[in-house]
Formats: structure tokens, sequence, C-alpha cells
């Protein structure tokens, strides 16, 4: 029996533990994979002119001092089943069951990907896989290949993969579909790049962004315009007006075939061509992983913004069922660096509402932490995550429940 129970050894899972542990609570973490950290594992960008983000780095300090403070982690561990008792939570795992006085869930973000013919091809992964095999693994995923789909999280990652000397051959859309939507209109994804073009490499970008960010009628102009070749982001080009129809090869990834598209998004019929790679990325972002709220009481609420369903929570961290608590992504979908701030709200919230430790201000200081990280994020998921936010711990407005 531990004080604290938490899933999920990401940035959320790591910075809840150690705030619960220095308050002399007992703690243990499981975490499915081999290594703490989750998805800092395989991040690496540059914040600011060389001031660069490790997330490697970032990830060993939070599991040092989770250590020092005596927090148990438990590793290559699953979550099968959980139940809540009539004192405390019963958390049925492959390595046996736990119970805890409270349970935190930081389970984090999955991958939505984007299908198309040949997608089960090898060769053929998400752009996390990537990620994974270059930063954490230090396997190149392949020789020459491509990305469908345009978004905060393929752009973030591609970087990556360029500083591993990986040739791209550019960025494309996926086929329109009605599991693609607002992903394969041209239109719809140049709006979402204007939200994104802060980041760019080069002035002229960040300003012409900002200029035609939330104007339709320059967007309409620009996408017209646009040119066929593509606009080159960190040596890779950019297309909004190409889509990817097929992946093939025989027994692995050989080619794509591209066709190019009308501003409106129909497909120019005559246009098609097969573009030679060996691997390809696909990237359809991120959604909360919250399989395992299916397993408690606890209510999930459908915000676009946040990544869709996210479970009904309050600003500390807690939620309407006793001694529950979520934080990260698994919250809403934004940076490694407002995670990390949720858990430090998530575990001093466990300390006060389950345990009636004092709260110092430690609570209101924190929560104004996560306010801080969330107004700086230079990688922001979606344009409206505060207006998502809002909605969410005030409870206003017309939301799904699920």
């Amino acid at each position: 029996m531990v004080d604290l129970l938490i899933i999920g050894a990401g940035p959320a899972g790591l910075a809840a533990s150690i705030e619960a542990a220095s308050r002399n609570l007992s703690v243990t973490i499981i975490d499915e994979f081999t290594t703490p950290g989750g998805r800092l594992l395989g991040q690496l960008h540059e914040e600011e002119k060389d001031v660069w983000w490790n997330g490697v780095e970032e990830a060993h300090t939070l599991h040092e001092k989770a250590q020092e403070n005596g927090v148990e982690l438990l590793l290559e561990t699953s979550v099968y089943k959980i139940q809540q008792e009539d004192v405390y939570w019963s958390t049925h795992t492959s390595a046996g069951i736990y119970h805890s006085k409270a349970l935190l869930i930081a389970t984090g973000a999955t991958e939505q990907s984007l299908p198309l013919p040949g997608w089960t091809l090898p060769g053929v992964m998400s752009i996390g896989a990537a990620q994974v095999m270059t930063n954490v693994r230090h396997v190149k995923p392949g020789e020459k290949g491509i990305i469908i789909g345009l978004n905060a999280l393929s752009f973030a990652i591609s970087r990556e993969l360029r500083l591993c000397n990986i040739d791209l051959e550019g960025f494309f859309l996926p086929p329109d579909h009605f599991l693609t939507t607002d992903q394969a209109k041209p239109l719809s994804v140049l709006n979402n790049l204007m939200t994104l073009s802060h980041l760019a490499p080069m002035n002229w970008m960040r300003l012409g962004g900002k200029i035609a960010n939330n104007n339709r009628w320059i967007q309409k102009q620009t996408l017209s315009f646009y040119p066929k070749r593509g606009i080159n982001i960190w040596q890779t080009p950019v297309h909004v007006r190409k889509a990817v129809t097929s992946i093939n090869g025989s027994t692995q990834v050989e080619s794509v075939t591209v066709v190019d598209l009308r501003a409106d998004g129909t497909m120019i019929e005559g246009s098609e061509e097969n573009l030679e790679v060996d691997f390809v990325c696909i990237s359809g972002g991120l959604a909360p992983l919250t399989e395992l709220i299916g397993l408690t009481d606890l209510k999930l609420i459908a915000i676009e913004s946040l990544g869709g369903y996210v479970p009904v929570h309050f600003e500390d961290m807690r939620t309407e069922v006793t001694d529950l608590y979520v934080a990260g992504n698994i919250t809403g979908i934004e940076s490694a660096k407002v995670a990390r701030a949720q858990g430090v709200v998530a575990g001093i919230s466990a300390c006060i509402h389950s345990f009636n430790l004092r709260n110092d201000d430690a609570l209101e200081i924190a929560m104004e932490k996560v306010r801080k990280e969330r107004a700086e994020a230079k990688l922001q998921f979606h344009p409206e995550i505060e207006k998502g936010r809002t909605l969410l711990y005030s409870e206003k407005g017309e939301v799904q429940y699920g």
C-alpha cells in the first residue's frame, strides 16, 4: 500500500512524484516503457538561437530527483484494470496488484494516423516512431523519405530528422476522405500553418505569416500563387497543393504517388507522378491517451482545441472522483513544459486534498506556473488552446460527454 500511485513516467508523472515524495508521501510510478521520460526521450529542438531543449537530459534530471526523494519506479509494466475500493485504489498490472490511497493518471498522448493505400507496407511509420528511432535508438528509418501531414508535430520532428542527416523529399497532404477531413484541405492546412509561422527559420516567413494569420482573403491569394515546388522549411519543401494518393512497393516502401491539387483541394487529372522513397512518415497529430479513464467513473468531454476527448477535471488537477487526479497531455495536447508544470500541480494537489497537508500558497504558485508556461509556449498544437482550457475549467458552453 502506497500513498500515491502514478500511471505514466513522462514529464507530468515524474514531476508529480517529486512534489508528493518531497512532502513525505510514499510514491510509486508505473510505466510500460523501458526508460522513464515518456515523449521527452525523443525531443530535441532549438527554443531560441543557440538555446536547445534536450528532452533526454530533462528526463534524466527528473528521474534523478525522483530517485533522490525515494520514488519507486516500475518500468515495463502494463495496467489492465483499475478499481476503486472503499478507502483505496486497486491497480491491476502485469507485475501484480498495487493499492494506493490516491491515484494519478498521466498517460500522455497517442498519435493519430492517416489511412491511405499502402500504409501497411514495411517502411511506413508514424512521425513519432521516426523520432524514437533516430533520437532514442539512434537508427535511421531509411535513406530518403517523405512526411504526410502538415501540423505542429510533423514540423517539430522534421527538424530533428534533418539534424540526423536524414533526407526528406518534402511535406505533403494526405488524400481527401472522411477520416482526413481538414488535414487534406489546402486552405485549412494553410490557415493552420499561419498560426505556426513564428517558428519559421526566416524573418520574411514569420512576418508574412503574422500578416496572413486569420485573414482568409490573403490566405486564398497565397494559396492561388503557392509555388509548385513548395517552400523550403529547414531544407524540406512544404507542399500545400500536393497530396499523396498511395504508397507503393511489393515487400517494402519503394515510392509514393503524388497528385497536384487545385486551390479548392480537388485533384488535377493527369498530374500524378511517382517519387522514389524508402520510408514514409505519417502525421495525423496527437490525441489524449484516455483509455484508462474508461476503467473509472470519470467522465470525458470532447473539446477540439484540447485534442479530442479529455477527462473532466479542475485546474488543480483534481477530478470529480475522490482521490483521482490527472495531469499532462491526457488533459489536452500541449508542450512538455506545460505537462511538467501540471505534474507539479497534481503532486501538490494530491498532498492537500487526499492527505490534508498544508498548502502555504504552493498550489496557487504552481497553477500560475502552468498558466505562464502555456502563455509562453512557442509550440502551440492548437491556436485556441486557451479557449479550450477556459471552457473546461469554467464548465460553460456546450460540450459533448462520452
